[in-house]
């Protein structure tokens, strides 16, 4: 599987990073099997939250690091702060503490905080995670749903003070362009974001990269069952990309959702994209998806940068 490097860290990480939602020690068969299956693949990054299943996702990855005895190998990435009053350093603090219990682990590599607050300083934030860095207790930081533009001033921050600055961005990033955020006070990746990203080589960490079913094969204008996706992804533009992509897929042998997965992974930035998948099967399609290369007419064909002529042009 590809990597990508995280400066911070001194390590390479997979391009998926595992998602566990889903995962609980009631489900430990299944996420013995799926965690099998990435690590397989060369999969090393498993993303987690105290908010997935109230703490039951972190105490099934500690189980699991424990058992395969594997801790070394794999870069746990978790967050805290999931609402955006909380992210002040207090409760950074207790964050991370609360983490690290229900992982049963001394370190997180990479701990994010799962929304801003931008009524904090970001000076205060920094200072507070270079704090808990010094105490051994992360290895590197990031933010989840955080603007590119307060990122940048937090490792403006970090290089003014001699500091460790975010390690990582992680935003949502998609084929389809949301109308509204999935959950309050989230944010989505725009093309300048991507850009800029880009350039300072700050790496994105893409969570719901595949859309949350917008590209699977019952979607359709008509197929308002799901309400949360009609309200989010239903438009226009996001079925003329569903139209693209599921062209592109009978092409090449795929499927929709792996070629979206295939377009964030062909990002220029830097980019891991989180996935959930529920079965070993679905390892396998993303795997698969991870190793499609698209040209940069395809890219643009998807995002709807060109024409079906521009693209043919392209393409002759």
């Amino acid at each position: 599987m590809r990597t990508v490097h995280i400066p911070e860290l001194g390590r390479d990480a997979s391009c998926l990073g595992m998602g566990s939602m889903i995962f609980a020690p009631e489900r430990k068969e299944l996420v013995f099997e799926l965690m099998d299956a990435f690590r397989a693949h060369g999969g090393n990054l498993i993303d987690s939250s105290e908010v997935y299943g109230g703490g039951l996702s972190e105490a099934a990855i500690g189980m699991y690091l424990a058992e395969r005895d594997c801790r070394d190998e794999m870069i746990v990435m978790d967050k805290g702060c999931a609402s955006v009053e909380l992210v002040t350093p207090d409760n950074i603090r207790r964050a991370i503490r609360v983490n690290l219990e229900r992982l049963a682990t001394d370190y997180v590599d990479l701990w994010v905080a799962h929304r801003d607050n931008p009524a904090t300083p970001v000076g205060d934030i920094v200072e507070t995670l270079n704090e808990e860095l010094a105490a051994g207790r992360i290895r590197a930081f990031g933010g989840s749903n955080w603007t590119a533009a307060r990122i940048r001033e937090a490792n403006e921050y970090a290089a003014a003070h001699g500091l460790m600055g975010m390690a990582v961005s992680s935003p949502n990033v998609c084929l389809a362009t949301p109308n509204e955020p999935w959950w309050p006070d989230c944010t989505h990746a725009t093309d300048a974001d991507i850009a800029w990203h880009t350039e300072a080589g700050i790496p994105l960490v893409s969570w719901s990269s595949q859309g949350r079913g917008f590209f699977l094969d019952d979607c359709s204008p008509e197929n308002t069952a799901n309400a949360d996706l009609v309200r989010v992804y239903h438009n226009e533009a996001n079925f003329e990309k569903l139209g693209r992509a599921r062209t592109l897929a009978a092409a090449k042998g795929l499927t929709p959702i792996q070629i979206a997965l295939a377009y964030v992974l062909n990002l220029p930035a830097p980019t891991i994209a989180l996935v959930g998948p529920a079965t070993v099967g679905e390892v396998e399609s993303c795997v698969q998806a991870s190793a499609v290369a698209l040209s940069q007419a395809e890219m643009d064909w998807l995002a709807l940068r060109i024409s079906d002529e521009e693209l043919e042009a392209a393409s002759a």
